[in-house]
Parts: C-alpha cells; structure tokens; sequence
C-alpha cells in the first residue's frame, strides 16, 4: 500500500499539473454545437481569415460560406498551415482529428493534429498500462519519450499511448500503438481490457488540452521485453507498481512522467487498490480523473 505521505504529494503534483484552465475562452460553434474554446490571442488571430470565420462578442463561427463538413475540413487546413507558418502550432503531424459533438458521431469536420489544442477541440486518445505479475508482486512497464517528440519530449509515459486519429477506432488504435511503441504483437495487444476513461482539462502553451483517455490495462508475459518500432520512445523500464507511485508523484529532475501518463498510472494503482480509501485525499484523487470539461 502506498504511504499516505506518497498520496499526498501524487495530490499536489497532479492538482498543479491538471489545474483547470484560468484564462478566459469563447466558444467556436457550429449551429448550437460547441466544437472549440479559444482564447482571446487566439480569436485575434483568426481575425485575418475572414472568409472562414466571424468572430463576436459571445465567440466564433464560420462564415455562411463554410457550411459543409468538407468546406470546413478545407478551409481549416488551410488555416492550420497558415497558423502552423507563422510558429503558432506544435510539430505538423500530417495527421487528422474528427470534430464531432460527441466520439463516435459523424464529424462537423476533420483538422489537422498540430491545431487541435489551438482550436481547443475535444480531442481522444487510448493508452495501456503494461502490467507484469511475477508471484505476488505486480510491476509495471514505464516507457521514456524520444527526445524528439513534438510534445513532453524525453519524459516517461505509459508503454502504450496514442491520440484516436479520424477514421480510427480505440481498438485499432490501441493495435497500431503497441507494435509501434512497444513491439506487442496484434494479437497480445488485442487482449489489452478496457478499464473507463480519464480526462484532461488544462491550459497548455500550445492552446487548451481537452481530452478524453480510454484506459487499458494489459498483463504480459514475465519474459517479454518490449521495443520500440518506430524511433518515438528512447528505453523501457520495469518496476514495481508500489514503486510507481513515488515516481508520478516526483516533478523534478529526468525521471518526470507526463501529466496524461501519470494520471492514468493513478487511475491503475486506485483500481488495483494500491492506494487505501481512508488515506487522505484519495477522494481528491479520485475527482481528478474527471474534471468539468468546460470553461
């Protein structure tokens, strides 16, 4: 069990890592759909694409002449590149999120990965806690970002991770991440289980973070060692789950995991009772895995 010493640092690393956003956001619609948030640099910063976009005082539309799922993939490309030319996005992607009033609802339109915090757009991911059982104890695989990752470069993370693109489903997604991340197999990370979803609502220097994460968790073999395909994840680390408490909890030096990622370690040692119900703040804890997701 995790010492209640440990809890309460988890609580105040988390609490400042995930605090809600401060700033002030108006809301991008389409007809009574909020689709975005942006903030006020930012909405000025749509001002020069006029034939995209209106902007008032209670937030941002598209024009009259944007009124089609595929006028508006257009044109928000256009924008994105545009945006992404002048320093205002993270790393182009070339990869695509579907925009729709909830997951799995046909999109109001499609945009580019890179803008997707710009635009504060409910965006999804998967990840997968890699659990090992050996006896008693139960370890847990830490992967550590390649260096040359657009976002928390260097940073230790969850062994399998990854934003839900269009057209994908959290399954697929979670079978392409893990042979790319980890080299699992399609047919061991089919057994990855379903275990909910945490969310992430912040203020990022990128835009607004608004985030769903479907959580799984996957038990491997004792004797697997995982390796990364596709040049994104720098090593891999095996260590006890009552160990991995100290760790999400620790905000300085290399050993630093990502918020996302520590939030869904927290959301494993809650489930697999690592952390006791009486310990102080566990209902604190508990809450941060699922903020108000509005401004």
């Amino acid at each position: 069990m995790i010492a209640d010493g440990i809890v309460a640092a988890i609580l105040a690393r988390l609490a400042r890592a995930l605090a809600p956003p401060a700033g002030k956001y108006r809301p991008l619609r389409i007809e009574r759909d909020i689709v975005g948030w942006l903030d006020p640099a930012r909405m000025a910063c749509l001002a020069v694409h006029a034939d995209v976009f209106e902007a008032h005082a209670e937030g941002v539309r598209f024009a009259p002449g944007v009124a089609s799922p595929g006028a508006r993939t257009e044109a928000l490309g256009r924008v994105a590149a545009a945006l992404a030319a002048a320093g205002q996005l993270t790393a182009w992607r070339d990869e695509r999120y579907a925009v729709a009033p909830g997951f799995g609802v046909a999109p109001l339109f499609l945009l580019e990965r890179a803008a997707a915090r710009f635009f504060g757009i409910h965006t999804y991911a998967a990840h997968v806690n890699g659990l090992v059982r050996r006896g008693d104890q139960a370890s847990m695989w830490v992967a550590r970002r390649s260096k040359d990752k657009a976002i928390d470069p260097g940073l230790l993370d969850n062994l399998v991770g990854g934003g839900i693109a269009a057209g994908q489903s959290i399954a697929g997604t979670v079978i392409k991440e893990a042979w790319e991340e980890a080299g699992i197999a399609e047919g061991v990370a089919a057994l990855a289980q379903p275990a909910g979803a945490v969310h992430i609502f912040r203020e990022q220097p990128d835009g607004l973070q608004r985030e769903a994460i479907f959580v799984h968790d996957l038990w491997l073999p004792a004797d697997f060692v995982p390796v990364g395909q596709d040049g994104e994840v720098a090593e891999h680390r095996l260590m006890p789950l009552s160990d991995v408490g100290p760790l999400i909890a620790n905000d300085e030096g290399p050993d630093i995991v990502t918020a996302d990622a520590a939030l869904v370690m927290l959301d494993c040692l809650l489930r697999h009772g690592a952390i006791a119900p009486d310990a102080p703040g566990y209902l604190a804890l508990e809450q941060l895995r699922h903020p108000i997701m509005t401004p």
